[in-house]
């Protein structure tokens, strides 16, 4: 079973809404230390299975939600990535998180292309921001290539409370960056 919502191709990727299989990856990707030592820290399988049912709701509830990253030439699941805004959220977020071997390839760039290309054109979002620790560097590098800029300081909601650097831009940014 998945969740209803678009599929996106890109040249490499395939983003779809969760689907039932997608659990195992998210799973291990969630337990690697490496993985998650910017995205809330390594999650039991349990805390992984409410993540994943969070995934699955948002596309329920609103309309819109992460999208599974699908390596087109394998089939394999290689993360996440997509619009979320959850309950206190410092503001409409593009996020991603990529499984470590899916790591250097321009996959995570790929994907957010496609996904915010999807919030401003399909959702009609004004604004994106991307939540990003200080010391997440490869994160960083992923927003400059779409043409984020570090906006200043945030802070996550609870139970998180982390801060975080909020960098982002406008749609009309957005729009005039792929125009060009």
């Amino acid at each position: 079973m998945r969740a209803q919502g678009p599929q996106i191709e890109t040249a490499r990727l395939t983003l779809r809404p969760v689907a039932a299989e997608d659990f195992e990856p998210l799973a291990a990707m969630n337990s690697d230390p490496q993985v998650m030592e910017f995205l809330g820290g390594v999650q039991p399988r349990s805390v992984a299975w409410r993540a994943f049912l969070s995934m699955a709701g948002a596309w329920t509830v609103q309309g819109f939600g992460m999208f599974s990253v699908i390596e087109r030439d394998t089939g394999a699941w290689i993360g996440r990535v997509g619009p979320l805004h959850p309950e206190g959220w410092p503001g409409t977020e593009v996020g991603w998180g990529l499984i470590r071997s899916a790591w250097g390839h321009g996959y995570a760039v790929e994907a957010a292309i496609a996904a915010m290309d999807y919030a401003v054109e399909t959702l009609g979002w004004t604004d994106i921001i991307h939540c990003i620790d200080d010391k997440n560097y490869p994160s960083q590098r992923v927003a400059q290539r779409l043409g984020s800029s570090l906006l200043g300081a945030g802070r996550l909601p609870p139970p998180n409370e982390e801060d975080i650097g909020l960098w982002g831009q406008t749609a009309a940014q957005w729009r005039a960056r792929r125009a060009a």
